[in-house]
């Protein structure tokens, strides 16, 4: 009697002990191997264009975060609907069919859009489990060899253990960024990390946030500043926000201080100023908005009538799916916004849509 008991003590003891052990490992190995760039990294450009001086005085832009070809029409996403512990029946990764037909309409339409001068794109898969290791930076290098393009890491880790209590189902190893492709070569780049961060340990599994700046010499001897940028999501009340545009002000005021010129653009994962009531708000901190005296006399480019970034709770039902307008352009004073247009793919291929801007200098 007193043996069989022990020996039901022993498995007690063990099916208590093995995830503590899987737990703590798992934290160990995170802290072990977490990413923690510098502050300042400057970054290599590939595929010259030959073009050093920019003399045309119509400039064409677009921004798309590409939801790592894994966030189409059709999927759902565990963490959105507020899993940690357990998927939930909710997806952690995509099927291979949906990713491979996410990367070809991405692949597809950036090759439709090879006469824009500057394309920056985020969230932008190098090498990661949930998009089956699919090397998406080098596919769409393929479809803009007109461009010279340059990658700006913002994701790095061997593997996220999410969700928790799901070893054989976790999101795995992550490596994405943002892709800049530019028909002009810039006289350099640089990789700027964003403050602000997530306690420990959950900062061990969230994206590094970054900006990428890109200098361009213009022939009026001055230089365009061309930011890719990518803003804090999943940040209650918005302070990692917050932090992260005074830290950019500060940076593009300098800029323009020199009389540069400047376009700024990508996923901000927030509201322009000024667009309290857009569409049919998401709830989550997306929903906060950019004040209004944030850059009062500067333009901020974006189309009213096409959202660019929808609710990822369920999958994309059209007309009831609720979307958000996260994704635009921050243009300096010195240059003239002459088109800016929403791309309403109806959330094909990727959470969020592209936009298109027009300046003149």
């Amino acid at each position: 009697m007193k043996k069989t008991i022990k020996r039901i003590l022993k498995i007690l003891l063990w099916i208590i002990l093995i995830p503590v052990l899987y737990v703590g490992g798992t934290l160990l190995h995170g802290t072990i191997t977490d990413f923690r760039p510098e502050e300042k990294i400057e970054l290599s450009f590939e595929n010259s264009t030959g073009n050093q001086t920019i003399s045309d005085s119509t400039l064409t832009f677009a921004i798309w975060n590409m939801g790592y070809g894994g966030l189409g029409e059709e999927s759902n996403f565990f963490f959105d609907n507020g899993g940690f512990l357990t998927s939930g029946g909710k997806m952690v990764r995509a099927p291979q069919e949906a990713v491979e037909k996410n990367i070809k309409g991405a692949t597809d339409w950036l090759a439709a859009h090879d006469s824009l001068d500057f394309l920056l794109l985020q969230e932008v898969d190098f090498e990661s489990k949930r998009s089956y290791k699919i090397n998406q930076y080098e596919k769409y290098k393929e479809v803009l060899p007109k461009h010279s393009s340059s990658f700006s890491v913002n994701f790095r880790t061997p593997r996220v253990p999410l969700p928790v209590l799901e070893p054989w189902n976790v999101m795995g190893k992550m490596e994405s960024g943002l892709g800049t492709f530019s028909k002009y070569d810039p006289s350099s780049s640089t990789r700027f990390q964003l403050p602000g961060e997530h306690q420990w340990p959950d900062r061990l599994f969230h994206l590094d946030r970054c900006a990428a700046f890109y200098r361009y010499p213009m022939s009026n001897g001055k230089e365009l500043i061309v930011v890719n940028i990518h803003n804090s999501a999943y940040d209650k009340g918005g302070v990692m926000k917050a932090q992260q545009n005074e830290y950019l002000r500060s940076k593009f005021q300098a800029e323009y201080d020199k009389g540069n010129y400047l376009v700024i653009g990508g996923d901000w994962n927030q509201r322009p100023a000024g667009q309290a009531d857009w569409g049919k708000k998401l709830t989550d901190s997306t929903g906060k908005i950019i004040p209004d005296d944030y850059f009062a006399d500067w333009t901020w480019a974006y189309d009213t009538k096409v959202a660019t970034n929808r609710a990822l709770k369920d999958t994309y039902q059209s007309g009831s799916t609720p979307t958000n307008l996260i994704d635009f352009f921050l243009v300096s004073p010195n240059l003239e916004v002459t088109k800016v247009q929403g791309v309403d793919m109806d959330f094909k291929y990727s959470d969020h849509q592209p936009v298109l801007l027009e300046v003149k200098w």
